[in-house]
């Protein structure tokens, strides 16, 4: 008996020993696989670096010779200019000066034919000779302009420019092994993803950050968030469908941005909030997510699609664009749809007002918001504190309520007589042009 236990007792060690062994190499497996990644993420983003370079410098390369080009084209034809301006008054000069030589051998002919002619008209040919020569001027010469007053082209290049060109492009672009900025942390939403990011390089000092997605099916990614701020929701996403991410910043002063982030893939599995259509008095977005108060003079509470809701999650109304403003207007969540109502000041319901009211089950608190508008955000956060019997105020469900807007936050814990973990939201206003997003 005691072989068998003892047997029995290394027949399970052994199996024990057998399954931690697999589960070891699973480990180690996945491991190799996660060196394997990171090889190829190094060699994979090592080759697209060197095109980067060598495609930029070899653009550089041409747009420099083509400027160059530019460049001794104007000079040349400036000294084209110099020179055929300067030449046309000598060429002038020269032309007057030919013109003159000319006209002196013509007299000197016509002299010494007078001179050494025939003697019976010889005082004819001199007196015909002698006023010429009165007549052509002989003491009048042209002036040429001494060398000192003529131009004299010469180019003058300043070597300056090659020390400029050297330093500038000896300290032009850099080699990053790791971006300054990486992805950190991704959050389900209703028909969104909350996406934050962080700097990795303490040296960086950003100005801005550019986020972009894509689905992991598209080849181009898209800008969805341009700004100061480390995270951003990023809505209209379709749920359980895998997106990619990528970050750049740009640094402080500086035009360019950084080199993106490592892509990372983000989902959500929660279905997007939306509005209930056809209420007369509401006119919904496509996606339904948005709602307008229209001229329509029929009221009542504009409900959502189904109780999507969930404690523990953020739920947040945008103000898009703002109306006239009445006490009984309405934001909030509730436990059912009720028909016949203007408001959601009412039983199982908390809801804020647009000039920052609260109600808690129909009820206006001590406690209120500031007024809502244009670009407001008012954000529900619920979570349950207590299940089960007994309470002083008669439930024995209690939900702790903190609803925000503005930088300030109001805190309660709402008491129902039922256990409710999901809810409807709503909202109701009396006049049109209120505009309101819901996510």
């Amino acid at each position: 008996m005691e072989d068998e236990a003892e047997t029995r007792l290394l027949l399970q060690e052994a199996r024990e020993s057998i399954e931690a062994a697999r589960s070891y190499r699973r480990e180690l497996e996945q491991r190799l696989r996660g060196l394997q990644q990171a090889r190829q993420q190094i060699r994979e983003s090592a080759t697209l670096t060197r095109d980067v370079l060598e495609q930029h410098f070899n653009d550089l390369k041409g747009t420099v010779k083509k400027l160059l080009d530019e460049r001794l084209l104007s000079l040349l034809q400036e000294v084209d200019a110099i020179e055929q301006e300067s030449i046309k008054p000598l060429d002038e000069c020269q032309k007057l000066i030919e013109h003159g030589v000319s006209t002196a051998d013509d007299l000197l002919r016509e002299g010494e034919s007078a001179v050494h002619g025939d003697v019976g008209q010889q005082n004819e040919k001199l007196c015909s000779f002698t006023k010429k020569a009165l007549h052509i001027q002989l003491d009048s010469l042209p002036e040429v302009p001494p060398l000192v007053d003529v131009p004299c082209l010469s180019a003058q290049l300043d070597d300056c420019l090659l020390t400029i060109l050297r330093n500038q492009i000896f300290s032009h672009g850099t080699v990053a092994s790791r971006p300054p900025v990486q992805l950190e942390e991704f959050v389900e939403k209703p028909g969104g993803i909350l996406v934050r990011w962080c700097k990795v390089d303490d040296d960086f000092i950003p100005q801005d950050y550019r986020l972009q997605y894509r689905k992991s099916t598209a080849s181009h990614f898209e800008d969805v968030y341009v700004g100061s701020e480390t995270e951003f929701i990023v809505l209209h996403i379709d749920p359980n469908v895998d997106y990619q991410f990528r970050v750049c910043a740009r640094g402080d002063g500086r035009q360019e941005w950084s080199p993106w982030s490592v892509p990372q893939i983000g989902h959500t599995t929660l279905v997007p909030h939306e509005w209930t259509t056809g209420l007369e008095g509401y006119s919904l977005s496509s996606r339904r997510n948005i709602a307008l108060r229209n001229d329509s003079e029929s009221c009542g509470v504009l409900y959502s699609k189904a109780p999507t809701y969930f404690c523990g999650q953020t739920l947040t109304f945008r103000i898009e664009t703002v109306g006239q403003p009445d006490r009984r207007d309405s934001l909030g969540v509730c436990v059912e749809q009720r028909n016949g109502y203007d408001s959601l000041q009412r039983d199982k319901a908390v809801c804020v007002s647009t000039n920052g009211a609260v109600f808690v089950n129909g009820k206006e608190m001590t406690n209120q918001l500031p007024a809502v508008t244009s670009g407001s955000t008012v954000t529900f956060d619920m979570e349950v504190v207590q299940l089960g019997p007994s309470s002083n105020e008669g439930g024995n469900f209690k939900i702790r309520v903190t609803i925000s807007s503005n930088n300030r936050e109001v805190v309660f814990d709402w008491v129902l007589d039922q256990c409710c973990v999901s809810l409807y939201f709503g909202c109701s206003f009396l006049y049109p042009g209120w505009k309101v997003l819901v996510f």
